[in-house]
């Protein structure tokens, strides 16, 4: 503590601790601002499909335009004044030391409410992600959670499985700095290695593989020889021949590729954040404790269940999500990611191979790494508690007097409604703590606009608290640390920086008296005091029969010697942990840039919406749309009339990009058009046609939300059978197409 704590030093190990917490900080900070980007663009993804489709009215439209706004400097008079600082400040003190309180909360709020209070909980209350101290009382909140989650489940099968405020919160976890810092640490490499091999195909699904072979036979002859069929069975797939001689290389390039990842994930253990590890340890005592008769397999199923199913595999079927490629890969290489989640998640559960039959071949894979894939779900466990440092990180937080939370006024206010929603259950007794601060902080104030919101410095302390000599003679009878004690090890801290800043007198064997001398006759003020003070505590040790001067002191010596030795190689640890932050920082700025990138591209829409819905600029008759208020009126819906059809050769597409693969052969194509037809605002008809003949080959309907929705999910492409076409170039044809054709489809 005293070599992490110290800021009276000045050698290289000071100045690497000093940057290194600077990193912690930076990463502390950027992960909130980050989490609070992405929950805004997963509220405008939602919410752009209604503005496109202009169904949008103008109160809902600024509601959109409010979470786009910048944060501005409020005036210096603004709210909270000086008592309601005091109370919140008491108030958040108590959340934060007593984790039971929030642990409840997270249990109570629905679906809706918990991002909101994740970013407070995650990014806020405990956000320094790297101090003991608030990681040490997170986790104690999670313990809180677990149990209550164990303590309700009905079935064995569904624990930490559904999407629950509990389970987003584990998920949230996983994504602060340390597990980010442990997924590009562990999966980077190897996840871009894989994307490089574009044309690498690992499809093992049959009718899948079947449909590659007929489109290659189509290429090849023109046409589609006798023996192959459209429209067989999975069955028929599987046990054809050309199928199975494709599939069997490809399982066996795929578990190589599986072998190699799962290989430098046990390798990686040590690497594994202490608090995932430690959420995994409470998982499996939970589970133990609940269910006595629960076999190993199906305690490691349940860690497993956490460890990848909401940590790893997430990383590995979306990496750009995650931060580890530079972009989404494409087709083939994000397939083959997918089948490894699979392959994974196979082996940390009960297989799937009941509803995905075609991932029956991995089972020999599987199977002969089952064992050491659950000794390592074990090993993830074995981690030490931390209560009795929590105990002295609690007491040393206290003394320092200066715990201050950089929170915004929105997640002070929400926070406080919360738990006035839920003070009954929180705190029924009318005396306490919480009620007590509740009832005096009066009814919490409503949300301000994002203009007015602003981060405000809120120092913590306790109503409640504890004098600082009581909590140290408390610490010391139920540690049975005596004032010797204290004095002994004060002494060894003070020597070992006064030898850190005079690294000469670091010799062999150390005379304490002689370091001691020569810091009190330094010309450095603060080195003379700490000399002076370092031989009056020696004299105090003497007297107290705890140190021998008769042996040169040796067993202070030797600890001095043991802890310089340790900072050493404390110093290659610190440097070490410096470049893996370096890193993680600017890889968390850079997805920071792309999220407010895609927000910019939101504004400039949402801006042209507004100004035509407003009466800005001329508005097109499309603009008005269905039930639109303009000007403060509602606008009668316009006739319906169907628009279209819009025709498209096959060579137009492919040339715009709308056209990603197709199936249909060389020889045919210059004989292919598509016709698009909006027979309803939102909906659209594509139809095939074959030249001179009057039905169309295919036709498929599709919603304009669907397409929306799959843009969200990052699902690229849109399989129409013959072709395969690409959903944001398709997007952009149809807005193209459709604009100002007299129907509130697109503004």
């Amino acid at each position: 503590m005293a070599a992490e704590q110290d800021n009276e030093v000045e050698d290289d190990l000071a100045r690497a601790q000093r940057q290194l917490r600077d990193y912690k900080s930076k990463i502390s900070v950027q992960s909130k601002k980050n989490f609070v980007l992405e929950r805004d663009v997963r509220y405008l993804d939602s919410r752009i499909a209604l503005l496109i489709a202009n169904r949008m009215a103008l109160d809902e439209q600024n509601e959109v335009a409010s979470h786009l706004e910048e944060e501005t400097i409020a005036a210096p008079d603004a709210y909270p004044d000086d008592r309601k600082m005091q109370q919140y400040g008491n108030l958040f003190f108590l959340l934060q030391s007593e984790p039971r309180h929030i642990a409840s909360l997270c249990r109570l709020v629905t679906l809706s409410e918990i991002d909101t209070l994740l970013q407070t909980v995650m990014f806020t209350l405990y956000g320094n992600q790297y101090e003991s101290r608030e990681e040490h009382l997170l986790l104690t909140m999670f313990q809180n959670v677990l149990a209550a989650q164990f303590e309700t489940a009905t079935e064995f099968v569904m624990l930490l499985r559904a999407n629950t405020p509990v389970s987003r919160m584990m998920t949230t976890y996983t994504r602060r700095g340390p597990g980010q810092s442990y997924l590009k640490v562990v999966l980077s490499d190897k996840i871009n290695q894989l994307i490089e091999h574009k044309e690498l195909n690992l499809e093992i699904n049959p009718l899948k593989v079947y449909e590659e072979i007929c489109k290659q036979a189509e290429e090849e002859t023109g046409e589609l020889p006798p023996h192959l069929v459209r429209g067989i069975s999975t069955d028929e797939a599987t046990q054809n021949p050309q199928v199975r001689a494709l599939i069997e290389p490809r399982v066996q390039k795929m578990t190589e590729i599986a072998d190699a990842i799962l290989n430098t994930i046990l390798a990686h253990i040590e690497e594994v954040p202490y608090g995932i590890r430690w959420i995994c340890k409470q998982i499996r005592s939970l589970t133990k404790r609940k269910y006595p008769d629960a076999t190993d397999q199906a305690i490691c199923s349940l860690i497993g269940g956490f460890f990848f199913l909401r940590f790893v595999n997430p990383a590995i079927v979306t990496p750009q999500a995650y931060m580890l490629v530079d972009g989404p890969p494409s087709k083939n290489p994000r397939r083959t990611l997918t089948l490894i989640a699979k392959i994974l998640q196979n082996l940390a559960n009960k297989p799937s191979y009941a509803k995905e039959a075609y991932m029956l071949p991995t089972h020999p894979f599987i199977e002969a790494n089952k064992q050491r894939f659950n000794k390592f779900l074990n090993e993830l466990c074995e981690v030490s508690d931390f209560y009795e440092s929590l105990e002295m990180d609690q007491y040393m937080a206290l003394s320092k007097k200066d715990i201050v939370l950089s929170i915004t006024l929105n997640e002070i206010y929400n926070t406080h409604a919360l738990l006035v929603q839920h003070i009954d259950i929180l705190a029924p007794k009318e005396k306490d703590h919480l009620r007590i601060l509740l009832s005096e902080a009066g009814p919490p104030p409503p949300q301000l606009s994002r203009k007015e919101d602003k981060t405000i410095s809120l120092p913590l302390f306790s109503r409640w608290e504890i004098p600082i000599q009581d909590l140290t003679t408390a610490l010391m009878s139920e540690n049975n640390i005596t004032q010797n004690d204290i004095l002994y090890m004060e002494a060894k801290a003070i020597f070992v920086q006064i030898i850190r800043t005079l690294p000469h007198l670091n010799s062999r064997p150390l005379d304490l008296n002689y370091v001691a001398e020569t810091a009190a006759t330094t010309k450095d003020g603060l080195l003379v005091r700490k000399g002076i003070k370092v031989k009056e505590m020696l004299r105090e040790l003497e007297e107290a029969g705890v140190v021998d001067p008769a042996d040169g002191y040796a067993l202070l010596c030797d600890e001095i010697l043991q802890e310089l030795a340790h900072l050493g190689n404390l110093r290659e640890m610190v440097n070490h942990e410096m470049e893996s932050l370096q890193s993680v920082y600017q890889t968390i700025i850079d997805h920071n840039n792309y999220l407010r990138s895609q927000l910019e591209s939101y504004k400039a829409y949402l801006q042209n919406v507004r100004m035509q819905s407003s009466g800005g600029e001329k508005p097109s008759k499309s603009s008005v749309g269905i039930g639109v208020e303009v000007d403060g009126r509602t606008k009668k819906p316009a006739k319906i009339q169907v628009l279209g059809p819009y025709k498209f050769t096959h060579a137009q597409l492919e040339k715009e990009g709308v056209i990603s693969e197709s199936n249909v052969p060389e020889a045919r194509r210059p004989n292919i058009f598509f016709a698009i037809t909006s027979p309803l605002p939102g909906t659209f008809i594509i139809a095939l046609h074959y030249k001179n003949r009057d039905k169309p080959i295919l036709e498929m309907d599709l919603k304009l939300d669907d397409l929306l929705e799959k843009q969200q999910d990052n699902v690229q492409v849109l399989d129409l059978e013959y072709v395969q076409l690409n959903v944001a170039k398709l997007l952009a044809l149809l807005k193209k197409s459709f604009s100002g054709k007299n129907r509130g489809i697109f503004s």
